[in-house]
């Protein structure tokens, strides 16, 4: 098993610019996988093992040597679903009631309806529907890239089942199949701020702007929160996701702006001029729309590391299209493997959101290479990331090899610490990585969205 996740790390590695010695320094623990026709218990581990080999790399410029670096793949496999444990209260449900996957007159599409605008414009085209079932008569009406293409129109968020072959031939498969796993590339020449990493604390005193949303960038500034950066989380004053903040506001602050109010947008420049990084998750004309293109940004943060999520890629005719990993998942064809494997007569989907967490960990690696590269050669860094790409690193693998269930977790997989956040108190998983000499782990609990003030510590 080791084999495979090493060899996808490598490839990773390669991706951020990592030298390629410095993988020797990675070692996988652990047997069994999670049940899918391709290699996610691989993904799992091979994504988490290069984010924490970066975090090693940065280390290595305040210890002299290159720190041994563990990923435990059971553990990695149960970090791509949850990692908190409640204590006396539950987490809301993750989906809308009328989310979900639809037969259509000529195949499958899937509906996603979590946020109420996008739920808006799916009924603007479909109907509005007491029942799923009733949304269900009126879909099975439609052809399913007819249906996907009116609900786009409208603003809204839906996927067509499409095979891997079908995807690969598609306008934007093919442009994301021209793309790199990750875009880096770096830019002016940073202001000097007189930093350098702790030994054991390697991102303390680094400041994350973080503009990500469900799932893949949180999941990123959770692991940076993890070794000590202070992250500051902005959403919109109307935003919230509640299924996965208790999940993904490990070790964070969260406050609310409103950059198209005049106010906002001052208090919006003077963190992003005094932040180390930028994660952001939006659609990828947002911030320009907003005024805050590449060149803005970086006249107001010189020699910032930028990070940029997409869904389709970066490129090509959907590169501007809202999208989620079930989405993805449908596009791409990993939907449609996992239902020929499964002899099934619906989508089949991976067994986790493994596109958001793996993408999330790829950013993570490619934020701290580009603290690296700012540290040793003065420069600004950009990188570029997308959950379909990511797709394309996990398909080009083929077949998962087969291998035995995990095993089931157990009390010495949870951390003994209370963690009493915002809704009570819960435990976590132990961490998935074991790096020498440094610990991960966060410096405050899960909080609610728009808890703090926007402003830095």
């Amino acid at each position: 098993m080791s084999a495979r996740a090493e060899q996808m790390a490598r490839a990773a590695w390669g991706a951020i610019g990592g030298d390629d010695p410095a993988v020797a320094a990675l070692r996988f623990v652990g047997d069994g996988g999670l049940p899918s026709t391709l290699a996610v218990s691989d993904l799992a581990a091979a994504a988490i093992g290069v984010a924490a080999l970066s975090i090693g790399e940065l280390a290595q410029t305040a210890r002299g040597t290159m720190p041994p670096v563990t990923v435990d793949r059971r553990l990695a496999s149960f970090w791509f679903s949850k990692s908190i444990r409640p204590t006396g209260w539950r987490m809301p449900g993750v989906w809308d009631a009328f989310a979900g996957d639809y037969r259509t007159s000529d195949g499958w599409i899937r509906l996603h309806t979590n946020a109420p605008h996008h739920r808006a414009a799916a009924e603007r085209v479909v109907g509005r529907a007491a029942e799923k079932a009733e949304t269900a008569r009126a879909v099975a009406r439609w052809r399913a890239g007819d249906l996907e293409s009116a609900i786009v129109h409208e603003g809204g968020c839906a996927a067509e089942m499409r095979s891997r072959d079908a995807w690969t031939h598609h306008p934007q498969g093919a442009a994301v199949g021209a793309e790199p796993l990750v875009r880096l590339a770096a830019t002016e020449r940073a202001a000097e701020r007189g930093w350098s990493p702790q030994a054991d604390r390697p991102l303390a005193g680094l400041r994350v702007l973080d503009l990500t949303r469900v799932l893949a960038g949180p999941v990123a500034s959770r692991f940076l929160a993890g070794f000590g950066a202070s992250v500051l989380r902005v959403d919109p004053p109307d935003w919230n996701e509640p299924a996965i903040v208790p999940e993904v506001t490990l070790g964070k602050r969260c406050a609310r702006l409103d950059l198209r109010d005049h106010g906002g947008r001052a208090i919006f420049e003077k963190l992003l001029a005094q932040a180390d990084l930028l994660l952001c998750g939006y659609r990828s004309d947002a911030l320009d729309g907003l005024g805050y293109d590449d060149a803005a940004r970086r006249a107001l943060a010189p020699g910032l590391i930028d990070v940029r999520l997409d869904a389709y890629g970066w490129s090509g005719p959907w590169a501007r299209r809202r999208g989620f990993d079930s989405l993805v998942q449908m596009s791409s064809g990993i939907a449609e493997a996992g239902m020929r494997w499964k002899a099934a007569n619906e989508p089949v989907p991976l067994p986790v959101q493994a596109l958001d967490h793996a993408t999330g960990y790829l950013i993570a690696a490619a934020a701290i290479r580009g603290v690296t590269l700012r540290l040793t050669r003065g420069q600004g860094t950009q990188a570029r990331l997308s959950l379909a790409r990511t797709a394309k690193w996990l398909t080009d693998e083929g077949e998962g090899l087969s291998s035995p269930p995990l095993a089931p977790e157990s009390e010495g997989d949870v951390s003994p610490a209370i963690e009493m956040t915002a809704w009570g108190e819960a435990r976590r998983l132990i961490p998935p990585v074991a790096i020498d000499g440094i610990a991960m782990r966060w410096d405050s609990p899960a909080a609610e969205l728009g808890s703090s003030k926007p402003a830095w510590d």
